[in-house]
């Protein structure tokens, strides 16, 4: 298949784009390489695919109506992967119209440009974050989510509710795809994993928040990777017994679908660090610190939906996962 990615510079989309070259697909790749974090890790993620006969890359921004448009034009995909946003959490708490403009604008033109080019299937990467105040463990796309704790997750729950509209109206098959805390080799140094790793290696200490009472239901990339690939070649469809009367939040009578990619074993971050301790032989000093706004204290996936329908289920160990990360970060930094 001829398949778009936005984001394939990106942690995510860089290793979703290796797996379909290797399996044979075509790839668009688009990412806007801005300065969120050090974009040299993105050039570096982008260099191992980038000579790739089957690969084509745009630095593009999916914020810019008129070069999206052209790109759906020139290119015709058949299916598009959407992962490209605005990450962050703490980011979105400072700089909230960074997020209209990449999640809304941006996902709003990979939504016209799926409606006008015949597009089999969106799928496209919300977040655990739009579970929000939802107390109810573990996390069900069966539940509603209405309570958002910050912008970013307001964006990701608002990507959700424009590609159902799209669904309804234009018959696009769209699935959303809520990602678990994501981690791995290539990942962003924005994220817990890179900067304890740096602070233990320095000896300096590290700030836990929540005084390390988070339970994150940490994910590996590859399990990610695999559970989007399932997903993207199995178009959405109509949910045929979907109830008004009693409507379920995660189906829909429009070709629309709500997955929850997660471990579904969530860990204490302090059991995290531990982990991490023992790949890097070193003691973390760490600085316990109260609930950060917009944290979520914990995330617990609940994946019946994708084992049932899908027959996957993310199977990483966090010890594995955080031994191949620590590996991979030491023969990048050289450390």
């Amino acid at each position: 298949m001829k398949i778009l990615v936005t984001g394939a510079a990106g942690f995510i989309g860089s290793a979703l784009t290796i797996r379909l070259l290797d399996r044979g697909d075509t790839v668009i790749g688009i990412d806007n390489h801005n300065d969120y974090y050090d974009p040299a890790i993105k050039e570096a993620r982008l260099a191992r695919h980038l000579d790739h006969p089957n690969y084509k890359h745009l630095r593009l921004d999916i914020a810019d109506r008129e070069g999206m448009s052209k790109l759906f034009q020139d290119h015709k995909p058949q299916r598009v992967v959407a992962l490209a946003a605005q990450a962050g959490v703490r980011y979105s708490i400072e700089n909230p119209l960074a997020y209209i403009d990449s999640n809304i604008v941006g996902f709003a033109n990979i939504l016209e440009g799926c409606r006008h080019n015949d597009v089999e299937h969106l799928a496209y990467a919300s977040s655990s974050s739009v579970y929000g105040a939802n107390t109810r463990m573990p996390f069900s796309v069966h539940d509603n989510v209405d309570h958002p704790l910050s912008l970013y997750a307001a964006s990701k729950k608002s990507n959700e509710l424009m590609a159902h509209t799209y669904s309804y109206l234009y018959s696009l098959s769209t699935t959303g795809l809520r990602f678990f805390t994501v981690y791995g080799p290539w990942g962003r140094p924005d994220m817990a994993p890179f900067k304890f790793t740096k602070a233990i290696l320095a000896e300096e200490p590290i700030n836990v928040f929540n005084y390390g009472k988070h339970r994150r239901d940490f994910t590996y990339v590859d399990d990610i990777v695999e559970g989007v690939i399932r997903v993207l070649d199995k178009p959405a469809e109509s949910n045929p017994n979907w109830d008004s009367d009693s409507p379920d939040p995660g189906t829909s009578k429009a070709p629309w679908r709500i997955y929850n990619i997660g471990n579904s074993q969530p860990v204490e971050l302090m059991d995290y660090i531990s982990a991490l301790e023992k790949a890097l032989g070193k003691r973390a000093k760490i600085n316990l610190l109260p609930l950060q706004p917009g944290d979520v204290p914990d995330t617990y996936a609940n994946v019946d939906d994708l084992i049932e329908q899908f027959n996957y289920k993310p199977s990483t160990s966090v010890e594995d996962g955080v031994a191949n990360f620590v590996q991979w970060y030491r023969a990048y930094f050289k450390v």
